[in-house]
């Protein structure tokens, strides 16, 4: 950043200096030239001519320098046919004049006629009165103190835009530092949490700052409630396969005579439990996502045609919302999705109504059936893992609960109720409504 505002401050004030270079050398050498038309106006109003036909000037020229041989400041009058009248300063030289040449306006231009010192000559032919001569009214000036100026003129701007230009890089330096000084301290705050001296960033910091601090808390509490529900996960499981192990173990040992069928049973139960810790495991995995998203339209068309080919017998409606959108992964979405329906089918009596409606913040899905229904008192018994009230069906008891450990996980729920319409179960499955 240091290295790109040095670069672009040089740029800046190499072109602003050239610039400024231009127009103030061409505004003393323009003012020269003014000073030069300004003599030569004076000396032609001045100039007249004498009854011998010579040119005199009827009021001395103000400018001492026109006395002083050398002086760097000259005039000379010339015509065809007549003598020439120069200043005492030019001694015994000439002004390389071209009086074959009319220049009704001044006419300007260089001359290195005198070695060592460079002129500018200004020029302008003038018909005087009593006179039928073309005369050359000519004013040059040495260009050492003009170039003089503008030597002085760059070094003031070189040494004034020098200055500025290390002012402006430290300033932008300071500014970098500055600037960038709290992701410093938000470096140094990260490694004192590594070092285990500090869980969270809690150190003020600027405005500007502050978003990406809360960001970082927010993904350390998102990775810490990760954890904790693997810590959880793992402990239940292991709690989960300890008893039927232990079961099984105790059976080897004593060699019980129905060893197989307490290996088979216990299996059983451990497979469960394996499945429903899986599931949770993979929602939980998925939930990371920042972007997840699932249509319910597509999601419920596919689960009805698996349901149509299982339970060919059912009734399958579904209307609603075509377009919701959950934040929530498609897998996850089918699997809950799969067993609120497949439940329906196996313990209704041949009905199912789906309904998809989207509020405000979330997308609520309903699953009616004309069965028995659930009685209110074991609605939330149900939920427990391996829980089942009609045990002469296949299954394992952990559909529902799969269901809603899966919808808790996404910020949702989901709740047993009665149907109005079909007279069975409704399940009321509720998600957090996908952002646009």
């Amino acid at each position: 950043m240091i290295g790109v505002a040095a670069l672009w401050i040089g740029v800046l004030l190499l072109g602003g200096g050239l610039a400024l270079d231009r127009v103030l050398v061409g505004s003393v050498e323009s003012n020269f030239d003014n000073q030069l038309n300004y003599v030569l106006t004076a000396m032609i109003a001045s100039s007249q001519i004498d009854p011998d036909g010579e040119v005199l000037f009827n009021r001395p020229l103000g400018d001492q320098r026109f006395l002083e041989p050398n002086s760097g400041l000259y005039w000379q009058i010339s015509g065809k046919g007549s003598p020439v009248y120069p200043s005492r300063s030019l001694w015994d030289r000439t002004l390389p004049v071209d009086i074959d040449r009319t220049y009704l306006k001044p006419h300007f231009r260089d001359v290195d006629s005198f070695q060592g010192e460079p002129l500018r000559l200004v020029e302008r032919t003038i018909i005087l009165p009593d006179s039928d001569t073309r005369w050359n009214f000519a004013v040059a000036q040495s260009t050492e103190t003009v170039k003089q100026d503008v030597k002085e003129l760059r070094s003031t701007l070189l040494i004034s835009f020098a200055i500025l230009g290390i002012g402006l890089v430290v300033m932008a330096a300071l500014q970098t530092f500055y600037g960038l000084w709290p992701l410093r301290q938000v470096r140094l705050a990260i490694a004192e949490m590594r070092s285990g001296r500090k869980s969270r960033i809690t150190d003020p910091f600027p405005e500007e700052v502050m978003p990406m601090v809360g960001e970082l808390n927010a993904l350390l509490d998102h990775n810490e409630k990760q954890a904790e529900e693997a810590r959880r996960h793992a402990g239940n499981l292991a709690h989960a396969l300890k008893t039927p192990l232990t079961v099984v173990m105790n059976a080897a040992t004593a060699r019980a005579p129905d060893l197989d069928q307490v290996v088979m049973r216990e299996s059983t139960t451990m497979r469960r439990q394996v499945d429903h810790h899986l599931a949770r495991a993979r929602a939980v995995g998925r939930r990371g996502h920042a972007h997840s998203r699932a249509a319910v339209w597509p999601s419920l068309e596919s689960v009805e045609r698996a349901v149509g080919r299982l339970y060919e017998h059912v009734r399958l409606d579904i209307s609603g919302d075509k377009h919701a959108v959950v934040a929530c992964e498609r897998q996850d979405l089918d699997e809950m999705l799969g067993n609120l329906i497949e439940n329906a089918a196996k313990y209704g009596g041949g009905s199912v109504f789906v309904t998809v409606e989207e509020c405000e913040a979330r997308v609520e899905i309903q699953i009616e059936d004309d069965g028995m229904g659930i009685p209110e008192i074991e609605r939330e018994r149900i939920f427990a893992r391996g829980a089942r009230l009609d045990t002469g069906k296949p299954g394992t008891g952990l559909g529902l609960a799969i269901v809603r450990d899966v919808a808790e996980i996404y910020e949702g729920g989901i709740t047993l109720e009665e149907s109005e319409d079909l007279g069975g179960l409704l399940a009321r499955l509720w998600l957090p409504k996908a952002a646009v």
